[in-house]
């Protein structure tokens, strides 16, 4: 994979680009989407955004978010852009079976690959040109630097600017986090000297639910939690029925993990969905515990250092009770 920057003289011609991210895409995937499209397009290039899958509604206020194509939902319509595509800019992921149902389709293309990524362990060989750097923020931080250092920061709009934002405040956990370093505050002053409006991304992002999401998140903490001290572990299992009694929807549970964080002493966290075709899992961590190595070695997943997912193909009691199992060989390192 050759350095990204080798790109930035060849921004000029203008081409054919697709952009895609990984499935099921949260704020920074389809933000970093959205902006990539919006200064493609100032450049004067043809750009098509595709999602893997489909995306949670709160995301549809995004510039630009109603011309992105789901791939699973419009099939024709993704492959004839496809086809046409000179390049490919994969965002927020760097395995193309991250893509579900799209990676073979990914993997014939024969078009330039270029990666913008910020998870662990990238599959160097199956991209032209990137950059991974597990340093940054998110994705949407790293679309800000590749606008940037390339010399059009002046392209930087407000619709643009949202977009980067928005996946900034979501990856940082509201620079909660600490990927949250001083590049990304001066980042976040840049896009306000260009005139940002925060609160509208912010009321977008977190303000923007049903009545029945609060209600479900009761449920779960209430009846759902198991905080295992010995382990200094909370775990949370989504049965399919809560899903169906509360009506949720893709996007719906985004967070909920980050809730038991608050208990003193927890160090790691675990939430386990029962999804129709596999059991999903999500793993958040404080301190030295290594969530992506975890999810690597136990439920074939990955990610960042303090935060990463995975799946299971086993039944929710099942998945569970094997969880428990492997806790008690990392105990050692939850202590």
């Amino acid at each position: 994979m050759k350095p990204i920057a080798e790109i930035y003289p060849q921004l000029r011609q203008t081409r054919k680009i697709c952009i895609t991210m990984h499935q099921k895409p949260d704020a920074d995937a389809m933000g970093s989407a959205l902006a990539l499209h919006g200064f493609l397009s100032a450049l004067g290039h043809t750009v098509w955004v595709i999602s893997p899958t489909n995306w949670a509604s709160w995301l549809n206020w995004m510039p630009g978010c109603a011309s992105v194509i789901d791939f699973e939902r419009n099939r024709a319509g993704a492959e004839s852009h496809l086809d046409q595509a000179e390049w490919l800019f994969c965002l927020d992921f760097n395995t193309l079976n991250r893509t579900k149902n799209l990676a073979p389709r990914l993997e014939a293309m024969n078009c330039v690959k270029i990666l913008i990524d910020h998870h662990r362990e990238p599959d160097e060989k199956s991209f032209d040109y990137g950059i991974s750097d597990v340093k940054k923020s998110s994705t949407c931080e790293m679309i800000y630097d590749f606008i940037v250092q390339s010399g059009h920061a002046d392209l930087i709009n407000s619709d643009i600017a949202d977009c980067i934002y928005a996946g900034v405040v979501a990856d940082t956990g509201s620079f909660r986090f600490s990927s949250t370093h001083a590049g990304v505050h001066r980042l976040v002053a840049d896009l306000k000297e260009r005139g940002l409006e925060h609160m509208h991304v912010h009321d977008a992002l977190f303000d923007n639910f049903h009545e029945n999401r609060l209600r479900f998140i009761g449920h779960v903490i209430m009846n759902r939690m198991e905080v295992l001290y010995e382990y200094n572990t909370v775990l949370l299992t989504v049965p399919k029925a809560d899903l169906i009694k509360y009506h949720i929807k893709t996007g719906d549970t985004e967070g909920l993990v980050n809730f038991p964080q608050t208990i003193k002493g927890i160090k790691l966290v675990a939430i386990v969905i029962d999804r129709d075709e596999e059991r999903k899992w999500s793993f958040r961590s404080k301190g030295e515990f290594d969530c992506n190595s975890f999810a690597r070695k136990y439920f074939e997943g990955g990610g960042h250092f303090n935060a990463s997912g995975g799946r299971s193909s086993a039944s929710i009691g099942d998945t569970v009770k094997y969880f428990k199992k492997v806790l008690e060989e990392n105990k050692a390192l939850l202590q």
